[in-house]
């Protein structure tokens, strides 16, 4: 997005769409600006003017996705008038994490996700604090009397169920992993 504080314009906001759908399916590590821009039927030039810098886009198309989390927390969130406990929460998170059209939203989750770790001073600072910090607000309003170290612990257990099942595409056997742990 722009470095002001102004909205975006249509034009801006069309193509950091059609940016993020291409990068759910081509990821954002190896990203250069002239396929990127072929492909949504735009130029490096305008990409460039636009976003401030190829850095400048990723931090925008790492904001897009997060705001897809953000409106899944807040859904759940809104389902319930009480909290309504840590297990119901993260099955609702599980469910919502290993659905299939959601492959390619995780995975280039993942890997923001990992990149925020190994270059936090880039684009991606910061990316993967800020998601462990909206998922644990999450978990603590869904059950604000169980341990911060419980909601860590589902937190972790959800993620590492994501990863391998992203690596592995087996969906009964983390589905299963996930009940089990939950069941403790």
């Amino acid at each position: 997005m722009p470095t002001t504080k102004e909205a975006p314009s249509a034009r801006q906001q069309e193509l950091l769409e059609r940016a993020y759908a291409y990068s759910l399916t081509h990821g954002l590590a190896d990203l250069s600006l002239r396929p990127l821009a072929t492909a949504i039927g735009s130029s490096p030039r305008v990409l460039l003017f636009l976003f401030g810098s190829k850095d400048g886009l990723i931090r925008a198309l790492l904001a897009r996705a997060r705001s897809d989390e953000l409106e899944l927390l807040r859904g759940i969130e809104q389902q319930y008038d009480d909290p309504p406990g840590l297990t119901v929460i993260a099955r609702e998170l599980w469910t919502w994490l290993a659905a299939p059209e959601r492959r390619p939203l995780m995975t280039f989750w993942v890997e923001a996700y990992g990149r925020s770790l190994v270059a936090p001073d880039g684009p991606w600072a910061d990316f993967a604090r800020s998601t462990v910090d909206d998922w644990l607000e999450l978990l603590r309003t869904s059950d604000p009397d169980r341990t911060e170290a419980r909601r860590t612990a589902v937190l972790a257990m959800l993620r590492g169920a994501l990863i391998d099942l992203l690596a592995t595409g087996d969906l009964d056997r983390t589905t299963a992993a996930v009940e089990d742990y939950l069941a403790d």
